[in-house]
This record gives structure tokens, C-alpha cells and sequence, in this order.
């Protein structure tokens, strides 16, 4: 029994480390060694739960959902009544997470992605199963906003949820061009400011005359 409990901490510490190291160096980069060291461990245990090093990184993407889908399922963004506001309050929460260093804000699965989606196809397929199960969370939510609205769109609430996703792993591609969070950040700002102009109309609005940019006519009073 214990010989089984270390080897399950053996293999969730080399997955812990795969997470930081890779989100620190890439997959490419990223070296069996450099994962032993970061988990303390020899390179005997590495080969003990995987083959190879796609092996440990599709492992590490499903890994990570785990985590993840956890951490999301109890945020607090699932606390208000209106569906909107959780919309809202799941951006919000995504910009909360941007802290520390880029390796600890910037996501594994969009780092992988951009890497091997073309090489690795196993990885990709692991990193997409992520992304989009995570996409699907906010599917509810956002049909009951387009219902509460009264909407009828020519775009479906997959679609508006996955394009969430796009905008949130593009802020981490910019934070990594600008080497800062700030420019994540913003994104992310902008994200909210976009769903927000899409699911709720301004508490005023004042019409804007049908002849406002007609010419002047030259015949008439100045």
C-alpha cells in the first residue's frame, strides 16, 4: 500500500513540475532532466509512470483540465442570478488569475498548442479536448443570456464560448510579446467591455438624427 501511495506521489509531482516547466520553457525546450529536477526526482521514477516525453505531456494537459476544472467549478463567478452577470464575473475571475510571473498566469494548453498542433498531434488533441470542455462550461449560461434577451442571433453560444477562449489565450500571447500582464489585462478588459455591449444596450441612448452627416445645403442659412 505504501509502495502504491509513492509512486501516486511520484507521478503528481513530475506532473506538477511538467506544468511549471514547460510553462516556463516550452515543450520544445523543456528536457526529461529539467522535469526531474524540478520534481526532485531521479530520472529512474520519471521512466517509472512514462514512456516518453509526449507521453508526460499529454498526461500534463489532462492534468491540468483536472485542476482547472475544479478550480473553475468552485469560483465565484457561479454566485449571481442573472446569467449575464456571470458572464461577466467569469472574465472578471480570468483576470484575477493574472498573477506572479508569466509562467504562473499564462496557460500550459495554449502553450503546447502554439508549439506542436502540427508535429503532435496526440498533444494537440489533448490540449483541444481541454480548451473546448472548458469552453462548453460557459455554453449554459450564455444560451440563457441570448433567451433572456430575447436574442436571435446568427451565432451560437458554442461559438461565443469558445471565441472567450481565443481572446483569453491571445491577452496570454501579448503578455508574453510584452513580456508584462499588463497588456493581458487590457485584453481581458476589452473582452468584458465586449460582452457586456453584446448582451446589454445602453441605459440611454440618444438617437442620432437621420440627416446628422448630411451636407450642408449651401443655399441655405449658415
Amino acid at each position: 500500500m505504501q509502495a502504491i501511495e509513492s509512486r501516486h506521489e511520484s507521478k503528481t509531482r513530475i506532473l506538477n513540475a511538467a506544468l511549471r516547466v514547460i510553462r516556463a520553457k516550452g515543450y520544445t525546450a523543456t528536457r526529461i532532466e529539467d522535469v526531474c529536477e524540478a520534481a526532485g526526482l531521479t530520472k529512474g521514477s520519471f521512466f517509472h509512470h512514462f514512456s516518453t516525453k509526449e507521453e508526460l505531456a499529454i498526461a500534463a494537459a489532462d492534468y491540468w483540465n483536472e485542476i482547472t476544472t475544479e478550480l473553475f467549478a468552485s469560483a465565484p463567478y457561479h454566485e449571481p442570478q442573472d446569467p449575464i452577470d456571470r458572464i461577466l464575473a467569469y472574465v472578471d475571475f480570468r483576470k484575477a488569475l493574472l498573477q506572479g510571473d508569466l509562467p504562473e498566469f499564462t496557460c500550459l494548453l495554449g502553450t503546447m498548442t502554439q508549439e506542436v498542433y502540427d508535429t503532435h498531434p496526440l498533444i494537440r488533441e489533448a490540449c483541444e479536448r481541454s480548451i473546448s470542455g472548458h469552453a462548453a462550461t460557459l455554453v449554459p449560461d450564455i444560451q440563457a443570456a441570448i433567451d433572456q434577451t430575447g436574442m436571435h442571433p446568427d451565432w451560437t453560444a458554442e461559438s461565443l464560448a469558445l471565441f472567450t477562449q481565443a481572446a483569453i489565450q491571445g491577452a496570454f500571447i501579448l503578455a508574453k510579446a510584452k513580456h508584462g500582464l499588463q497588456a493581458a489585462s487590457d485584453a481581458i478588459d476589452h473582452l468584458h467591455r465586449y460582452l457586456e455591449l453584446l448582451f446589454r444596450k445602453p441605459k440611454s441612448e440618444t438617437a442620432i438624427p437621420s440627416n446628422r452627416f448630411a451636407l450642408t445645403d449651401p443655399g441655405g442659412p449658415s
